[in-house]
């Protein structure tokens, strides 16, 4: 309660799972909710202004990650375009080879369609990685065989937010021919993602991750690159995916990269400004906490931490009862008792896994939210402490 008796506006720290739809993203797509709803592969007037607005927006994406036009394949989200890129370029590359390469810490859009291509037949490698969360370019170059087709590394993690030295192992692929992907949903719009400084073949985007509508991503796929469609039954998005396309979402998605090409040189700075505010305050606060991730090499926006003795879910709903949004992982594995994967890949315990909580902050995030949830958060793991059976262990 403020001053008035008012109620404080809630803090929203969850923005790793989705984030809220930027204001001139809404006015981009409002004509398209009624007005323009002509079917963009229609040859009459209201088809082709519809089609019009699809392939403005393609340009906008394609020009922001350094990509040509016919290289960009809406879908829609990222798990569609890991999926389309993992299952696409293992099946047209099958008579070259049966391997692909990821790591254990993928999120589970890549994590799955993996165990669904063994089922197949094909052979996964899954590359270990640091108390970090990070990838070692060697062990990459090590696991390539002359059967291998297919890498995927992901940029950033979405749970800890360690960065993947994607532009070293991108070297490594194009020097072996092997095509690469990269999962670049948590990076765009907080980090450079020139597709050709990368040195990726295919590059996942989703555009509720930047403050654009949900249900509407694409999929970067570099010319030349061999892979099979999954959706028949039409001609769009180049014949790689049949499906009359999201005209309205295409538009939000596209204005969203704008902005974030827009702000990318000065939010990602303010954000990690944040970052640390809220990281260094709670580490002079509270005893017996661990910073998850690398300190220096991970996203501006992310602070992802182990509290001993405290159980992530327990904290996470005491800050909601606090006003303070969070979560304890990918928001794709919020239904699952398990421990994180990405941490326990990373040499943690089960239960300091589960001891875990990320805060993700955003475009709304400010000082005086950081400071409330550093003014509130030591009583609570003061108190979840206090009820902890793992404290009397």
């Amino acid at each position: 309660m403020d001053d008035s008796g008012k109620k404080a506006r809630r803090i929203y720290l969850d923005y790793a799972a989705t984030t809220p739809m930027h204001p001139d993203v809404v006015d981009a797509m409002i004509p398209y909710m009624s007005g323009v709803f002509g079917n963009p592969s229609s040859g009459h007037s209201y088809g082709q202004e519809a089609r019009a607005a699809v392939d403005d927006a393609r340009a906008k994406v394609a020009s922001l990650i350094g990509a040509a036009i016919d290289e960009i394949v809406f879908t829609s989200g990222g798990t569609e375009s890991d999926n389309l890129a993992l299952k696409g370029v293992a099946y047209a590359n099958r008579d070259r080879g049966n391997h692909i390469i990821t790591t254990s810490v993928e999120h589970l859009a890549v994590i799955e369609p993996c165990r669904f291509l063994r089922d197949q037949g094909f052979d996964v490698t899954y590359l270990p990685v640091d108390e970090y969360g990070l990838v070692d370019p060697g062990d990459v170059a090590r696991a390539i065989t002359e059967r291998t087709i297919l890498i995927s590394v992901m940029y950033a993690n979405n749970e800890v937010g360690a960065i993947e030295p994607i532009i070293e192992i991108g070297k490594i692929t194009k020097s072996r021919g092997v095509y690469f992907h990269t999962d670049a949903v948590q990076a765009a719009g907080r980090l450079p993602v020139n597709v050709d400084e990368l040195g990726v073949d295919l590059m996942s985007i989703s555009a509720h991750k930047l403050y654009g509508p949900k249900g509407v991503g694409a999929l970067y796929v570099r010319e030349g690159v061999e892979m099979v469609s999954f959706l028949h039954g039409g001609e769009q998005e180049h014949m790689r995916r049949a499906s009359t396309e999201n005209v309205m979402g295409v538009v939000g998605f596209g204005a969203a990269m704008e902005i974030a090409a827009g702000e990318v040189a000065t939010e990602p700075d303010r954000m990690a400004a944040l970052r640390d505010r809220l990281a260094s305050g709670i580490f002079e606060r509270i005893d017996g906490v661990r910073l998850n991730g690398h300190p220096e090499r991970r996203l501006p926006n992310n602070v992802n931490v182990t509290f001993d003795f405290v159980d992530g879910q327990a904290l996470a709903r005491q800050l909601d009862m606090a006003d303070v949004a969070v979560s304890t992982a990918s928001a794709c594995q919020s239904g699952r008792k398990d421990p994180s994967h990405v941490l326990m890949a990373m040499g943690y315990s089960s239960d300091e896994a589960r001891n875990s909580i990320r805060f993700s902050l955003g475009r709304e995030t400010t000082a005086e939210e950081i400071d409330y949830v550093l003014d509130v958060l030591p009583a609570i793991i003061e108190g979840l402490r206090k009820q902890s059976p793992q404290s009397e262990e």
